[in-house]
């Protein structure tokens, strides 16, 4: 999950930074078009991370060992493997 979020934030960076330097010879300033195209881009990317997200079930490996006390007598112990 981690490994999208920063693919998105990536993409979203590259998305400003090109907006920002396109269209530099031309006389008449073009940024309000290229950062809202880059901040819709980066929304959508946001929200498509944002809903994807699924819990996380947690596994414990939990098994019962044989445990001898003083007098020999046998009981089982539960031993977890977090």
């Amino acid at each position: 999950m981690t490994k999208s979020k920063t693919i998105a934030a990536a993409l979203a960076a590259i998305t400003l930074a090109t907006a920002l330097t396109a269209g530099t010879a031309q006389a008449r300033p073009r940024f309000g078009t290229g950062l809202a195209i880059g901040l819709g881009a980066g929304a959508l990317i946001g929200a498509a991370a944002a809903t994807s997200y699924q819990p996380v079930y947690v596994y414990r490996a939990c098994h019962y060992e044989p445990r001898w006390d003083s007098w020999g007598n046998r009981y089982l112990v539960k031993v977890c493997v977090y």
